[in-house]
């Protein structure tokens, strides 16, 4: 198998482990499979040590992205590990595994801010919204003000994030166009 499709395969697998473990009271789940994946994705980057950085800081920037979010009551995620009132362990961790896939599936929006903000703006919700139809999270009546929410924060966070990709980068450069 490609690199890429490894990549898009394990991010995957680690979505539906940490959406369905949350669902099922086992939130533990979520966090080992996407360690697992964290774990593989340093194992074949070239740059591990940018790759740490990023992947740190997208889980820091979840941790509190997430619990701003239900703090302010837009969704509840149950099956806490973390201290209340911080978020649930298993979605600052969500973070880590899509930080895992900026520099290999979604590497081709490095650089394209709009497009990027585009992906987050749509792709961010959907995810959620996915999540609540399989039973991890709930959202506050109405649910689209939550779903905005969470466009408005995905559409921030996905080109801040290839920003902050290509600040650890050895490469400063944009990727050709």
């Amino acid at each position: 198998m490609t690199p890429l499709i490894v990549n898009i395969v394990l991010f995957q697998a680690g979505w539906f482990a940490s959406v369905l473990g949350a669902a099922r009271g086992l939130p533990w789940i979520g966090p080992a499979a996407v360690l697992l994946v964290v774990a593989v994705r340093l194992a074949c980057s070239a740059e591990r040590e940018r790759e740490i950085k990023l992947i740190g800081a997208a889980t820091g920037i979840g941790l509190l992205a997430e619990t701003g979010m239900t703090a302010a009551g837009f969704y509840v995620a149950d099956s806490w590990v973390l201290p209340h009132p911080l978020a649930p362990a298993w979605l600052p961790l969500m973070w880590s595994n899509f930080a895992t896939t900026l520099n290999v599936s979604l590497k081709p929006l490095s650089g394209r801010p709009v497009l990027s903000a585009l992906l987050g703006a749509v792709a961010g919700p959907l995810a959620y919204f996915g999540g609540a139809r399989l039973g991890a999270i709930r959202f506050s009546d109405p649910s689209w003000k939550g779903l905005l929410a969470l466009g408005i924060l995905w559409a921030a966070a996905v080109p801040g994030l290839f920003a902050l990709s290509r600040r650890y980068s050895r490469d400063h450069s944009f990727p050709n166009r």
